[in-house]
């Protein structure tokens, strides 16, 4: 009996505490500062916190760039182009062709505007010609309409880089910035505008060439629009492409942009079977699908580079946990339960991935704070080549920093952070006291 009491003496019981108990945080926090000589691994705890930091940081800066390119764009958009677009087609049965042009355009556009959640609805002349000034000849886009309707156009009306009064326009035109620097003109010069389909003679069409003095130049935010705009007096677009009395379409701007295959439907049933309606989302609709394609990649990437990223805190732990084996195999003799064995290693993981995180969001945030001044100095370094307008559409590196894009990029951090620090910590919390001290 004096025996069996000695055996239970000699073994500890096994005590129970709170899970997270403040010396589980204190015992986490000694591993973690512990150096090498100690059996600690400080320079892998520094690589992985660092590596995840860089991680969360550039999966944010990537989130804020491509939400502010999508912004960027949509507005670049919607603020100079119809949202929804209304055509009449009609059959031409001498010609055997379709007709297009509307007739009654004054009647379809007040039946348009009737309609709710339309705000305007505009007759509309467009045709491409060929500009041609100071010896240089660029390809233009003529859209044919009034002052009245032009000071509604957002980009155009208001425009933050614009040159001359808009008020002058029915004096003569209106142009993208782009076309001003391609045939190198500004205020009070004339453009002369070549049209193929002029007037027509016994020996054939002859084109029609007529010049016009520059009268407001505007910058829209969108290269394409800037590079190939031209805004013409309605009447006097009538005149140039011989369609007195009518409009080729019905330009139409909505409450909701977004909303625009709802508003086309709407419009259908308003104006008729006759009538065809496209909205914005036709002619731009494959580029945001294709952005959309490619944000969806990304996210997938900066998702991998943070699982890799994470991956040296399991090479950490699992180092720790070697270094430190005879210390849990006297944690677990004087009484100290598996799980608190696993919270301990549990929290040198969590801890390293959420420093790493909390200094990745501080990181990202002010780079994507600052991206106008450090995309400044890039280009300026780089020589000014590594943006191109033309190609991108838009004139510079957009980001928006958004508070879902943040919290996205912190629950995956976090959450990889954690659940791969379990693997590592169940590995110590199982291991066997009488092995780990065996060998001391």
């Amino acid at each position: 009996m004096n025996e069996g009491s000695e055996v239970r003496h000699r073994e500890a019981p096994m005590t129970r505490t709170a899970p997270f108990a403040a010396f589980e945080f204190l015992i986490a926090w000694r591993y973690l500062r512990a150096k090498r000589s100690e059996g600690g691994v400080s320079a892998m705890t520094w690589i992985s916190l660092i590596g995840i930091a860089l991680a969360v940081a550039a999966l944010i800066i990537v989130l804020a760039v491509r939400s502010g390119f999508r912004t960027e764009f949509v507005d670049a958009i919607l603020g100079a182009n119809a949202h929804v677009t209304v055509y009449e087609q009609r059959f031409d049965g001498p010609s055997g062709n379709f007709d297009y042009r509307i007739e009654k355009f004054e009647a379809l556009a007040d039946q348009v505007q009737a309609v709710p959640g339309v705000t305007r609805a505009a007759p509309l002349i467009r045709g491409q010609v060929m500009g041609t000034a100071n010896d240089q000849n660029h390809g233009v886009i003529i859209f044919g309409i009034t002052l009245e309707n032009l000071k509604t156009i957002p980009n155009v009306a208001l425009s933050e880089r614009s040159q001359g009064r808009i008020d002058d326009f029915a004096q003569g035109v209106a142009i993208g910035s782009g076309v001003a620097k391609s045939l190198r003109v500004s205020i009070g010069d004339r453009i002369k505008l070549i049209s193929p389909n002029g007037v027509r003679t016994a020996f054939g069409t002859s084109p029609r060439v007529k010049s016009y003095p520059v009268t407001y130049i505007f910058t829209a935010g969108h290269y394409n629009i800037d590079q190939t705009r031209l805004y013409m007096p309605f009447e006097e677009a009538q005149s140039f492409f011989n369609k007195e009395g009518f409009a080729d379409q019905i330009e139409v701007f909505v409450d909701t942009p977004e909303q625009a295959e709802i508003m086309a439907r709407q419009l259908r049933d308003a104006v008729g079977e006759s009538a065809v309606v496209e909205t914005w989302r036709d002619y731009a609709g494959g580029f945001l699908r294709a952005l959309a394609i490619e944000d969806n990649v990304m996210l997938v990437i900066m998702i991998v580079l943070i699982l890799l990223s994470t991956m040296n805190i399991i090479s950490g732990l699992i180092m720790l946990v070697k270094n430190k084996g005879r210390d849990i195999g006297i944690l677990r003799t004087i009484g100290l339960s598996e799980g608190t064995v696993l919270r301990v290693f549990f929290l040198c993981g969590a801890g390293i991935g959420l420093v790493g995180t909390l200094l990745g969001v501080i990181f990202g945030v002010m780079f994507v704070l600052n991206i106008d001044a450090i995309f400044s100095l890039v280009n300026y370094l780089s020589g000014g080549q590594v943006w191109d307008p033309s190609i991108r559409g838009i004139y510079h590196l957009p980001a928006e920093l958004r508070g879902i894009d943040v919290l996205k990029a912190v629950g995956i951090s976090l959450f990889l952070s954690f659940f791969i620090t379990i693997f590592p910590a169940r590995r110590a919390a199982r291991m066997n006291p009488v092995e780990a001290l065996r060998h001391e």
